[in-house]
């Protein structure tokens, strides 16, 4: 069992840390803004008042916050993590961030003698309550190794993807799919409503076929009440969005879907839906039909 510091304790960062505790490490939780630690106390974790006191003496350290700006301010700085972990720690990173911004802070972590992964993660709230997160991981084959008893707390399908960068360049081609799959679910809902079709009827059958996915088997219940109660953040599939735009640019990969899937998600952030589920993507489907707002 390890020792544990885990930076981040939003939807996904909060059960991912009370399963870590459960599974029977140490874990101390840090979060930006406070009365965030119920689940991980409940759990049989600790609550630091400091990201240097939650780092100081831990085996292992966790972030999982919203991008890389939060994790570039974690990490850096004189009340960061790298300046106050032990040398010999290991960085899990779990955010969505730029795969740069993994390349950028395993460099700085290897003048501390700080190991660093990239392990972005796939699965929703449900998947990080669950434990059952699809995690894919960049850096060093080794390191990899080694967290695996630390991964295994919160996931279920743990894949080596390559160097440092690999796992958030993965996670950007796991968020294109996910958005390109909520849009045309999103669209198949309001063309089987329009036509009167027994919704609840329909999504069962399409669920056991080839249209099926973990997509429309995770959000389906959402999409027949219309309860976008966040899973995952519009906003923060927006900003997801952004970086898979940047790098496939970088590397020359055209994105025609992609491209009208992310200005759609960008529509919805700029009519307000930014704090929602991603799901209520179905609210634009409905606005450009004519009818389901009020």
């Amino acid at each position: 069992m390890s020792t544990i510091a885990f930076i981040g304790l939003g939807i996904m960062g909060s059960p991912m840390a009370a399963n870590l505790a459960r599974a029977g490490h140490t874990v101390l939780g840090w979060n930006r803004s406070p009365g965030k630690a119920d689940a991980l106390i409940a759990a049989g974790g600790t609550e630091a008042a400091s990201i240097a006191e939650a780092v100081r003496d831990a085996d292992v350290v966790i972030t999982m916050v919203p991008a890389s700006p939060q994790v570039e301010a974690v990490a850096y700085g004189p009340d960061g993590i790298l300046e106050n972990a032990r040398a010999g720690a290991l960085l899990i990173d779990h955010s969505s961030i730029t795969p740069q911004t993994s390349i950028d802070l395993a460099k700085a972590a290897a003048d501390k003698d700080i190991r660093v992964l990239d392990a972005p993660v796939s699965g929703g709230e449900a998947g990080a309550v669950e434990g059952v997160l699809s995690i894919m991981v960049g850096g060093d084959r080794a390191d990899f190794d080694a967290a695996r008893p630390v991964l295994e707390a919160v996931g279920k399908t743990l894949v080596h993807c390559g160097p440092h960068g690999a796992g958030q360049t993965v996670k950007a081609a796991n968020q294109l799919i996910v958005a390109v799959n909520l849009q045309a679910v999103a669209e198949a809902v309001v063309f089987l409503e329009k036509s009167g079709v027994d919704l609840a009827a329909a999504l069962e059958v399409l669920g056991g076929g080839l249209a099926g996915s973990a997509v429309l088997a995770r959000k389906k219940d959402n999409l027949l009440a219309r309860d976008f109660t966040p899973g995952f953040k519009l906003e923060l599939h927006h900003k997801d969005m952004g970086i898979v735009t940047d790098a496939a640019r970088t590397v020359g990969a055209p994105l025609p879907v992609g491209a009208v899937a992310a200005q759609l998600i960008a529509s919805a952030v700029a009519r307000g839906d930014g704090a929602l589920d991603h799901s209520a993507l179905l609210r634009g489907a409905e606005l450009l039909s004519g009818y389901g707002q009020e």
